[in-house]
């Protein structure tokens, strides 16, 4: 069984946030909070753990997977580039549950791009999982943590029980809000609304 951490969401602890951190970059899979749901964390450079990770969420591999950013400046690294209606997005909900659909940046390897091209990411306010993100200095993936179109688990017990098995670590951060992230797609213009999810009225 993974073991199970708890980390206090407004205090994080530098040890066990570089223990989840070794646990990434050792190619594993944790479970981590974020400010909408639990997600699935994998470094999307090692294709072994994201085959894992799609593996255990039972999710098809033609249906792209979000990612956390650290910053700016790992954005520019990952888009070709950002049109003004993402800055004015970014400006008003980054850090916050808001994931920007993107055009990616030629030559990244999958799956940090869709089959189409694109690349859906955001920064994250939760402090957990943006300390995790700064910790690996790499995008982590960030899809939900739970079985492919079932319902959304917010109970880090119901997790262990589920993923226990499967996942190399669990961070228990406490209680989540238990709703996804709003989407929206700027690479086509308007932009246009994937999912509204934490954020309502986000094109209005």
């Amino acid at each position: 069984m993974a073991e199970v951490v708890r980390i206090n969401p407004d205090l994080p602890s530098p040890r066990l946030i570089s223990k989840a951190a070794r646990v990434i970059q050792g190619k594993g899979v944790i479970i981590y909070p974020t400010e909408t749901l639990y997600g699935l964390g994998a470094n999307p450079f090692y294709p072994e753990a994201v085959k894992r990770l799609y593996a255990i969420k039972g999710r098809s591999k033609a249906k792209p997977i979000p990612f956390l950013i650290k910053d700016q400046q790992m954005l520019e690294t990952l888009v070709e580039e950002v049109p003004p209606i993402g800055r004015e997005l970014m400006e008003q909900y980054w850090p916050g549950p808001l994931t920007l659909i993107f055009r990616a940046k030629e030559g990244l390897p999958a799956p940090l791009q869709g089959r189409d091209g694109t690349i859906g990411l955001r920064i994250s306010s939760h402090p957990i999982a943006r300390r995790i993100v700064e910790a690996i200095d790499a995008p982590l993936t960030s899809t939900s943590a739970n079985p492919a179109g079932a319902e959304d688990l917010i109970d880090c017990q119901r997790l262990a029980q589920l993923f226990g098995d499967q996942v190399d670590l669990i961070i228990d951060g406490g209680e989540v809000p238990g709703k996804g992230s709003t989407v929206v797609d700027i690479t086509v213009s308007p932009p246009r609304l994937v999912r509204e999810g934490m954020i309502k009225g986000v094109l209005t």
